[in-house]
């Protein structure tokens, strides 16, 4: 069971090709085996939300909330680390701004 703020490695499929790779992503939710992400990258010069190397990541790197989707619970291969209240705060007032 995975949980909002928890960063994980899984297998992910890119929009502009069908290649499959692992990659790092944030939950966003989980439910009856269906986890809703969003996708990390070390490409600092992206938009997103900071996430950084004291806070666990393995490279600075940007939080995309521009890139959500849902992966099955099985393409996640291992736990890396939970974001901190602070973060989590941060990503839910953006989506909120998002959402509009």
């Amino acid at each position: 069971m995975y949980k909002f703020g928890d960063v994980v490695l899984a297998e992910m499929q890119f929009t502009d090709t069908f290649e499959i790779k692992k990659r790092p992503a944030v939950v966003l939710f989980e439910e009856y085996g269906n986890v809703v992400v969003a996708g990390v990258t070390s490409n600092t010069e992206m938009r997103g939300i900071p996430l950084l190397k004291k806070e666990g990541a393995v490279k600075e790197s940007v939080i995309k909330l521009n890139y959500i989707f849902t992966i099955s619970e099985k393409m996640i291969k291992k736990m890396l680390f939970s974001l901190s209240p602070e973060k989590k705060k941060l990503i839910v007032s953006e989506l909120m701004r998002k959402l509009g």
